[in-house]
């Protein structure tokens, strides 16, 4: 819900290249990162930041040979990259900065060419987006005004399907497009963006209700503030799953708890368990579940992989961003509801998927039983990678491929918990079902922690006290999950307790 507007005196504040994309995303992102930065809630940006600095270096070892801009202020940075530009003869600059009208930008590589320069703006992602035209745009304007035209423009972002060859050899890793002509096109836009953003910064916090522009093109780290947590016992319109439309229709029309919107303007049938379950005020469950869960053989098994992706692959016949998996987690339950736990996590440092391949194979082993996920997708995907990847294990692995039954669905059609807030993730599904699993006392809660905490672990330096905590927080939190699936299972069938 929207909160009340602070105040800020007025007064002309400096600009760089991200200021002002935030401001295009949303003014109040833009002001709140300048006043209220407290405001903002920690999300993936260490990562995203890591990518991007990862992929940056390897730029600068792709062009060799050139001068990094780093300085203590602003100020030198500029005199440093002025500097810089005038030696002859002429090498590529990394980091060149550039100031106009008070706007401050950095070129990620500034290349030299007979008559000019080549600009070079570097993204971790694996394609042009619309975003980074106008970021480029941004710069070109501030680099023009302050004497520098670039002669050529362009995008360099990671080729998603270069693979890694090993040996430190990333020839052929950054995929470079001339974008010139778009941001060409946009340039002349520029001006008016930045006056816009000082009109922001000069004025009271932004009276901005939350919308798309919330996570697109970014995931803004304010959204907690602006959405804010519904008050309890309500239930606004965002609780419908994939509800964007109907929830703006609803709000046209003056409605703002899902419990008195009428049964019949919800026609998605996913909607209509949503409503009756809030307005019971309690979980509905459907039985047809578990009827088809009875069905199915033994032993049953319950799986879940962890993973973690580089922009700049570390092991060779990888490629950039892929899911690479290093744990997986597996209880085992027989007919008689005697349930067993494997497990398996990488040593830090080698190549993880051939011994997480073997390993898993030995645990599926090469009866019908079904093997239990919350998305299939994901853990298909990874074992037909690995089949792939290992063509000696390839027929156990897509055997079991074959035995895959995804919990997630099953769920979302037969079961509404009031408290899942339109959400069926497996953590806001089992609180209503097995309120002890509580994820919160673990020290590694979600998967992003998790592949986080591995990736320290590949760190040289870290000691083994800490690294033998974070491989015994890996595991309970693997562990965790699927004993959640075991859970999930069990209730759906009707019984009772662990």
């Amino acid at each position: 819900m929207p909160r009340s507007r602070n105040s800020r005196p007025r007064r002309r504040r400096g600009l760089s290249k991200s200021r002002v994309m935030s401001h295009r995303q949303c003014p109040k992102r833009l002001w709140l990162e300048t006043y209220r930065p407290d405001l903002a809630e920690a999300g993936g940006a260490e990562a995203a930041f890591a990518a991007g600095h990862a992929v940056g270096d390897i730029a600068q070892r792709l062009h060799p040979g050139g001068e990094l801009i780093e300085a203590t202020s602003h100020g030198e940075e500029l005199e440093l990259t002025q500097a810089a530009l005038s030696r002859r003869p002429r090498r590529p600059v990394y980091e060149a900065t550039f100031q106009y009208d008070g706007t401050l930008t950095r070129a990620d590589l500034l290349l030299p060419e007979r008559r000019g320069y080549r600009l070079v703006e570097v993204k971790a992602a694996g394609s042009v987006k619309p975003q980074y035209l106008e970021d480029v745009a941004i710069q070109a304007w501030v680099m023009e005004n302050a004497g520098l035209a670039p002669r050529h423009i362009e995008i360099g972002h990671v080729d998603t399907g270069f693979v890694y060859p090993g040996g430190e050899v990333y020839d052929g890793l950054l995929a470079y497009e001339n974008v010139k002509r778009e941001v060409r096109s946009l340039v002349g836009d520029v001006p008016k963006w930045v006056r816009s953003a000082r009109r922001t910064l000069a004025g009271d916090e932004p009276a901005i209700e939350p919308g798309p522009h919330c996570s697109k093109p970014y995931d803004c780290p304010f959204q907690g503030y602006c959405i804010g947590e519904p008050e309890p016992g309500t239930y606004p319109l965002s609780d419908l799953p994939r509800g964007g439309k109907v929830a703006r229709e609803l709000e046209t029309d003056g409605y703002e708890d899902l419990r008195d919107v009428p049964p019949e303007r919800l026609s998605s049938a996913r909607h209509r368990l949503v409503h009756r379950a809030v307005n019971a005020g309690e979980a509905v469950f459907m039985p047809e579940a578990g009827q088809i869960l009875r069905r199915l053989g033994w032993p049953r098994r319950y799986l879940d992989f962890e993973t973690l992706q580089f922009a700049v692959p570390i092991w060779a016949g990888t490629r950039p961003y892929q899911q690479v998996p290093f744990q997986w987690s597996c209880h085992v339950e027989s007919r008689r509801g005697k349930v067993h736990h494997h497990e398996f996590l990488a040593e830090a440092g080698e190549d993880p998927r051939r011994a997480f391949a073997e390993s898993l194979v030995d645990v599926l082993g090469d009866d019908d039983g079904p093997i239990f996920v919350y998305y299939a997708a994901f853990e298909r995907s990874r074992m037909e990678e690995l089949a792939e990847s290992f063509p000696d294990l390839a027929p156990a692995l897509e055997a079991a491929i074959a035995r895959l039954v995804d919990l997630h669905p099953l769920v979302r059609e037969h079961y509404y918990h009031p408290g899942q807030h339109g959400s069926w993730s497996l953590k806001a599904v089992l609180p209503a079902i097995a309120p002890e699993l509580d994820y919160g006392e673990l020290k590694i809660s979600a998967g992003g922690m998790a592949a986080e905490s591995y990736r320290k672990l590949l760190e040289p330096e870290l000691d083994e006290a800490e690294a033998a905590g974070i491989r015994a927080a890996l595991r309970e939190y693997c562990q965790r999950d699927t004993y959640a699936l075991v859970r999930i299972a069990r209730f759906l069938q009707g019984k009772e307790g662990p």
